[in-house]
């Protein structure tokens, strides 16, 4: 149906939608980060920090996220290739303004609009299938390191629990051997999705919309292993990010910990649905919980999750915001 739409019409997407999104997204990002709670606090210890001598580690964290969107941008690049060859700058352009439009959405299903608009019209509605790949294996990884995590850390965390009583440990135990379950069964989907998605082409009301999933037939085992691997770098960046902040604001905990108690927040944040621009009172919230068992440095806790939130999530929000006032959305 686009494809049909008069030349005004999509003059006026092309040049009058951007700048209207530029606007209200950063409207809307100034509006939720003047609203956080406890951020004033934050803040003013991340200044303090930047000028105490060990303020390296923080523009470390800065290049870290440059990084890791940069890895994401080649997984996303490896995908589309199937449909679409893209330069590694045009995918690096679609995931930082896919991060602009991921803020004020559920879940950061916003994130999918704003990188098909680097795509051809005919291949838009196709390439859904393919960045959910790269999504799920995202979540293969951040599930599968939170397993392990949660088993490695079992011992110490019931040891640390403020209320210790059988149920709570009864319902950590259960959500252990759940998590099991779901890994193995995320990782048996993973590496079968050319035949799941050949039965799912045989079924009647599927087929209508074969066109739509079907290139995912071409994603081998070996594709398949390398956007995990890609995932895989991503997470650890991700993690040593996390470090260099905690040491940055003297949260003293055992770096293994740390890695594992990551490992596990991440891991709640993907299991529970929210809007990116309202996490940071959620990730602060899971925050507190994990590392409150192992350190009473809550404001340096705090100043940690609300590091990672601005220079992860906000800087290249606002980023994106610029890149999607260049964006043609429909071209001739």
């Amino acid at each position: 149906m686009i494809c049909y739409l008069s030349k005004s019409f999509k003059i006026f997407f092309s040049y009058i939608v951007g700048p209207v999104l530029f606007v209200w997204l950063s409207w809307s990002i100034y509006r939720q980060v003047k609203q956080q709670q406890g951020l004033q606090q934050s803040w003013q210890t991340i200044l303090a920090a930047l000028y105490g001598g060990k303020q390296w580690r923080i523009y470390i964290v800065a290049l870290l996220m440059l990084g890791n969107l940069g890895v994401e941008a080649k997984k996303w690049q490896l995908l589309m290739r199937i449909i679409q060859p893209l330069s590694f700058w045009r995918s690096v352009r679609a995931v930082f303004s896919g991060q602009a439009l991921a803020l004020s959405t559920p879940s950061r299903v916003g994130e999918y609009v704003g990188r098909i608009v680097y795509l051809n019209e005919g291949n838009r509605l196709r390439s859904l299938s393919l960045s959910a790949v790269g999504s799920f294996g995202q979540i293969i990884v951040t599930f599968s390191m939170g397993l392990l995590s949660l088993l490695l850390m079992y011992s110490d965390i019931v040891r640390n629990l403020p209320e210790k009583n059988a149920l709570s440990i009864f319902w950590i135990q259960g959500f252990a051997y759940v998590l099991t379950i779901i890994v193995i069964f995320q990782i048996i989907f993973y590496y079968n999705l050319a035949w799941v998605t050949k039965v799912l082409e045989k079924i009647s009301w599927v087929a209508k919309y074969a066109y739509f999933i079907q290139k995912l037939e071409n994603l081998h085992n070996k594709e398949l292993t390398k956007i995990l691997a890609l995932s895989f770098l991503r997470y650890v960046i991700y993690v040593v990010q996390y470090l260099l902040l905690f040491q940055l604001f003297q949260v003293e905990i055992i770096w293994w910990q740390i890695i594992s108690l990551v490992c596990l927040q991440l891991m709640l944040m993907a299991i529970l649905p929210t809007v990116a621009l309202a996490e940071l009172g959620v990730r602060g919230q899971i925050s507190i919980a994990l590392f409150g068992l192992f350190s009473k440095n809550i404001i340096g806790i705090i100043a940690t999750v609300s590091g990672i939130w601005l220079i992860n999530l906000i800087i290249p929000a606002l980023a994106g915001s610029l890149l999607i006032l260049g964006i043609r959305i429909f071209r001739k």
